[in-house]
């Protein structure tokens, strides 16, 4: 079935629920979703990057938990690019099922290097996706001896890993408003031995398809935008069974320009990847930038029109409510609210 013949079925069977049901992460499993830009030679869809964004703006127009828990938990099995190839090899073909990855992109716990392994422990917040995880992504400070190790310029030596679901325990701590669903729990490791191959840097690209030599800064802030403007379609459809035609124009303009700046994004990255032109930090921020003043166009459009919505988008279950409490849960990601 397509994601159009399945979206009110989608709706129904988790709307405001606190994780997803089976039969979601069973449908999720047979589009393989979690490995969008995975190569085919490990399981995966190979999309390209505009393909990819189209796919996740739809999933988000869906529902906003089902397209940012896949948005996350893909964009971890995007590191497939980033392991290590005996590593990769051993999560994606040899385990012989469907891997899905997630974790923590802040510095937290530590790693203390043991002989060819990583002595690994502490306490890691926001893993997207944290019940439906087979390995968790983290980000440790590195020890040796009791010393801690720094870098040239003084700052903590950092290192991240992936680690199979079994060395992790889960702490149920997502208490908000909106993306439920999404089940962004923190974790912690207690003295896990990680084998030197679980080491991985997202410097380093060991597989030479085009997707993988996009910085992954660049390739997070346009993952994370395009659900942006996903929910605020969703929210467009609905508010306009209640607003009638005219009383919308402000945000659908504001949709309709983010669609076209970030789609037009995508082709001039993808294009660069194909003349292998460089991606120079300022290139990088004009991205970023544009995207916040984006998020923050379609969020004034959002909040202006709510007032008008009346009482059924205030209570509790409404699919108006939801899509609201789900698209300002969203723009608390960090790299939406870092100056």
């Amino acid at each position: 079935m397509t994601l159009v013949d399945n979206l009110h079925k989608l709706r129904k069977l988790h709307l405001g629920a606190d994780v997803f049901t089976q039969d979601v992460l069973d449908w999720i499993n047979n589009e393989n979703l979690w490995n969008l830009w995975v190569p085919k030679t490990y399981g995966g869809l190979e999309l390209s990057l505009t393909g990819g964004l189209s796919k996740l703006r739809e999933l988000a127009k869906i529902d906003a938990s089902l397209g940012w828990t896949i948005t996350l938990c893909s964009g971890a099995n995007y590191f497939i690019g980033n392991l290590q190839p005996s590593k990769a090899h051993e999560i994606f073909i040899k385990a012989g099922s469907a891997p899905c990855l997630g974790g923590s992109g802040g510095v937290s716990g530590t790693a203390e290097i043991v002989d060819d392994s990583y002595r690994i422990s502490g306490k890691w917040r926001y893993a997207t996706g944290a019940p439906y995880l087979t390995h968790f992504t983290l980000n440790a400070e590195i020890w040796e001896n009791g010393v801690q190790l720094l870098n040239d310029d003084g700052s903590p030596r950092v290192q991240s890993f992936v680690i199979p679901k079994e060395a992790v325990q889960v702490i149920q701590d997502w208490n908000t408003m909106g993306l439920k669903s999404t089940a962004t729990h923190s974790f912690a490791v207690d003295g896990y031995m990680a084998h030197e191959s679980c080491r991985f840097s997202y410097n380093d690209c060991h597989l030479p398809h085009s997707i993988f030599k996009i910085p992954f800064a660049l390739f997070a802030d346009l993952t994370l935008w395009i659900n942006y403007i996903g929910i605020a379609e969703h929210l467009l459809e609905e508010a306009g069974v209640v607003l009638g035609e005219g009383r919308l124009d402000a945000l659908e303009n504001a949709i309709l320009e983010s669609d076209r700046k970030i789609f037009l994004y995508a082709s001039e990255i993808e294009k660069r990847i194909q003349e292998n032109k460089a991606f120079d930090a300022d290139y990088v921020k004009e991205i970023h930038e544009g995207a916040v003043q984006s998020v923050k166009g379609i969020s004034r459009n959002i909040i202006e029109i709510y007032p008008s919505l009346g009482v059924k988008a205030s209570t509790k279950g409404h699919t108006l409510n939801q899509i609201f409490c789900d698209y300002f849960t969203a723009t608390q990601h960090h790299i939406f609210t870092r100056k």
